[in-house]
């Protein structure tokens, strides 16, 4: 018991020798960690500053500043380490990396996939900070392009946060990529219109309504045959293309159609139904020449085959039965 308790002693005693030796080593890296934050931070403010004189976007800048800032703290790390371990080589520690780098590549794939995105997106630049973007269910204003996610906030006040890979790989609709922006509603009028008129008419209340382009000018197309109406496709220009102009717009052009075609004779159809009720129980039943699909309340419809029934019934219960005796 004894030999085990001075087993154990002797252990903790080099152990605590150990690392009072490795306390001057641990001092010296921290330093040496130290020393690199600062040449990061100074590195990452200097790419920052030769980007925005390139005239770089602020997102590229920013990115690639943190690229920059990575690494000089990851080789900070490595110095740190060997300065601590003095037995850890470099040879030791690459191999130590490019194991582990597998495992690291594999947990962080979605993350890594992201950041590829991102830098991507900066360089390219397929939509800015500003934008007007859909993609998916989401539609609203970028505010953020970062390297993981770009964050956009929504007409109604919300902030959706959308992966880089999913808005790289994935359908986007960019509103503002063009100083002008054609819109169309749809209008629908009698089958017993005249089209080439009703066409002048809302091409005519176009003319009159502010914030549309005349040039491009508004066009009138017949698009559809309706099972209620003719309708027709009536197109506008806006200038500038956001979201705002395009919704006073739309909201302006049909407020004035809706009052200037009632206005000048022109029907508006909308969907109706038409129930027709075909009683089968009437007495001239298979009658094409009186029967009708509904009989209205009056006092001369033809009765009902219940009602003949009970009147045949009635008639044969009053007249006398032959007496069979008498035969």
């Amino acid at each position: 018991m004894n030999l085990e308790l001075s087993a154990v002693w002797m252990r903790m005693q080099n152990l605590l020798q150990s690392f009072l030796v490795t306390i001057p080593n641990i001092l010296i890296g921290l330093l040496v960690f130290v020393i690199f934050l600062g040449i990061a931070r100074l590195a990452s403010n200097a790419v920052s500053s030769v980007a925005g004189r390139a005239g770089q976007p602020r997102g590229i800048a920013l990115v690639f500043s943190r690229i920059v800032s990575w690494l000089v703290l990851a080789v900070g790390v490595l110095v740190a380490l060997t300065v601590i371990f003095p037995t850890l080589t470099a040879a030791s520690l690459f191999g130590a990396l490019g194991v582990s780098g597998v495992a690291i590549g594999f947990a962080f794939k979605d993350i890594f996939q992201n950041l590829l995105a991102g830098l991507l997106i900066l360089v390219t630049r397929p939509f800015r900070i500003g934008d007007q973007i859909v993609s998916g269910d989401h539609e609203g204003v970028v505010e953020d392009i970062q390297v993981r996610a770009t964050l956009l906030r929504t007409y109604d006040n919300r902030r959706v946060v959308i992966p880089n890979s999913e808005l790289y790989t994935n359908r986007v609709t960019v509103n503002t990529a063009y100083p002008q922006r054609r819109l169309s509603v749809t209008v629908g009028i009698g089958y017993g219109d005249d089209i080439a008129a009703a066409r002048a008419l809302i091409l005519k209340t176009l003319g009159g309504l502010d914030g549309l382009l005349t040039d491009p000018a508004p066009s009138v197309l017949v698009r559809e045959l309706g099972d209620f109406s003719v309708n027709l496709d009536v197109r506008f220009w806006i200038d500038p293309p956001i979201r705002k102009e395009a919704v006073e717009a739309q909201d302006g052009v049909l407020e004035a159609i809706r009052n200037a075609l009632p206005a000048a004779g022109f029907d508006l159809p909308f969907p109706t139904q038409q129930l027709l009720l075909h009683d089968q129980t009437e007495a001239t039943d298979g009658d094409r020449t009186r029967q009708r699909e509904g009989w209205p309340a009056r006092r001369d419809n033809p009765q009902s085959r219940q009602q003949l029934q009970r009147e045949a019934q009635e008639t044969a219960q009053e007249q006398p039965q032959p007496d069979a005796t008498a035969s």
